[in-house]
């Protein structure tokens, strides 16, 4: 094992840094973002809780196998432009993963010192190591080679073709992504609030790619504006598919078109994409009464009725199972709480009532109970007969999961798919020569993270189809 940095003493027993956040009652009024991130004197300790471990688990577990270990230690010794030269060997978004993946599922997960003690902070101290090295982003703008290799066109500029885009250039592949909407970033733009992904954090990350001779088309949507043949004739070499999962799910319910109601799609859309917050200095409204009722009890429900919340809305979450069984990160869970967003438990939406101008006025909804386990090992929601209820509400918010969308899927038959998803093979090739896919548009509503993984395999198959040889490990061995 390499030798430890000169300041380094490790200190598992410390306790786990607390993440500075904005005030509640502040933050429940703005689109600032909720989380400040650990000041230098926090990193020191945090940092110094990691062992350091010979066989290092955090980096088997993440996706993108960042070097966890080396990252944490450059931070132990005061070096955070170190550490983010260290993260991006394997990942150019450390802005971003510091802030929206799921770490207590995967490294932070494996973390040794969660054995006896609370886990290493790996995400916190990745977002640190990313603000502090954002000055030199810029610096290195203008000193990377452009590609002058094969051409690859990567449709979607969400994460899983953001991954393949910076692995792909990096071979000196001259990378096209095509983007349907008029900005940059996939789910990562219309899908996660200001407030937990500051813009200018994206719009930086994504700058690097472009910097390192990534082209980007907006408002070009495969399957309308160009077929993924026309892609071929204009000389790409290989496709990948990242088009995510952007169709919503509806609730199936009377009153589902009255105006006041809408899929958290459309209603992130309009907030996160095109800033409805910032209304009328900004041309997209979005219509958030008194009374706000978000149906659904994932990240994207969160999300939702905190952004109706900031609006000055009264908001309660509806959901058909019990606290345990909400799909949210528990952080989220938290902050709605704190920011005065009520829960309510074990009830469903039956039917929605508006007046004789058909706008919104009240939810009809019907208590549930805990039955048998479903599919996925949760237990399923049973009506309870007779129990049927009303409530005044202005605005309804349905978060209850989304697909893919099918534009590219329609106008080409030859993918195969199952439910609207894409059928990769153990490659992420599709049933098309050299067009692969990955993330959402494959396995359905996912994380970054997983999505990212999908792009990175697709972008070594990729390069091994077109150069015949194999792109080198994404990670190198660890150190035993």
């Amino acid at each position: 094992m390499a030798a430890l940095p000169p300041k380094y003493k490790p200190n598992p027993k410390a306790p786990r840094q607390a993440l500075p956040l904005l005030n509640p009652e502040v933050r429940a009024k703005t689109p600032e973002e909720v989380a400040l991130g650990f000041t230098p004197e926090q990193v020191g300790v945090e940092a110094q809780r990691c062992l350091q471990c010979a066989k290092p688990t955090c980096v088997y577990a993440c996706p993108l196998h960042i070097d966890i270990k080396r990252f944490i230690a450059r931070l132990a010794d005061g070096d955070s432009q170190g550490a983010h030269d260290v993260i991006s060997e394997q990942s150019p978004f450390p802005g971003v993963c510091g802030r929206v993946c799921q770490h207590e599922l995967f490294c932070e997960d494996a973390c040794i010192v969660a054995k006896k003690w609370d886990p290493v902070a790996i995400g916190s101290l990745e977002r640190f190591a990313a603000d502090h090295a954002r000055l030199r982003m810029k610096e290195l703008a203008g000193t990377y080679t452009q590609p002058t290799g094969k051409k690859v066109a990567l449709v979607g500029s969400g994460p899983a073709s953001l991954i393949a885009a910076y692995d792909l250039v990096r071979l000196n592949y001259r990378v096209t992504i095509f983007e349907a909407l008029h900005k940059l970033g996939g789910v990562l733009a219309y899908g996660i609030p200001n407030f937990r992904l500051p813009r200018e954090i994206l719009h930086e990350e994504i700058a690097r790619l472009q910097n390192m001779g990534v082209e980007f088309v907006v408002d070009f949507i495969v399957g309308k504006t160009a077929t993924l043949d026309e892609l071929f004739e204009d000389g790409y070499e290989a496709v990948f598919i990242g088009t995510g999962a952007g169709l919503p799910y509806l609730m199936g319910i009377p009153g589902e078109n009255l105006v006041g109601v809408y899929t958290a799609n459309e209603f992130l859309t309009r907030i996160n994409l095109m800033e409805a917050f910032k209304f009328p200095s900004a041309p997209t409204p979005v219509r958030v009464g008194r009374h706000t009722v978000i149906v659904g009890g994932g990240n994207s429900a969160m999300d939702a009725a905190r952004w109706a919340k900031r609006m000055g809305s009264e908001t309660t979450i509806l959901y058909r199972r019990g606290r345990a069984e909400l799909k949210a990160r528990l952080e989220e869970i938290e902050h709605a709480e704190e920011e005065g967003i009520r829960f309510v438990f074990l009830a469903a939406p039956v039917a929605l009532h508006g007046d004789e101008h058909g706008n919104l006025k009240e939810i009809e909804c019907i208590r549930m109970e805990l039955g048998d386990p479903d599919e996925s090992g949760r237990r399923s929601p049973v009506p309870v007969a007779g129990s049927e209820y009303r409530m005044p509400v202005d605005t309804v918010v349905a978060a209850i999961g989304q697909a893919p969308n099918p534009t590219l899927q329609r106008v080409t038959p030859q993918l195969i798919t199952k439910r609207g998803k894409i059928v990769i093979d153990s490659s992420g090739q599709t049933s098309m020569p050299m067009v692969y896919a990955g993330g959402d548009v494959v396995r359905g509503g996912s994380t970054v993270i997983l999505a990212m993984k999908d792009g990175r395999a697709a972008a070594q198959s990729i390069h091994m189809a077109l150069s015949g040889a194999p792109a080198e490990a994404a990670v190198e061995e660890v150190e035993q």
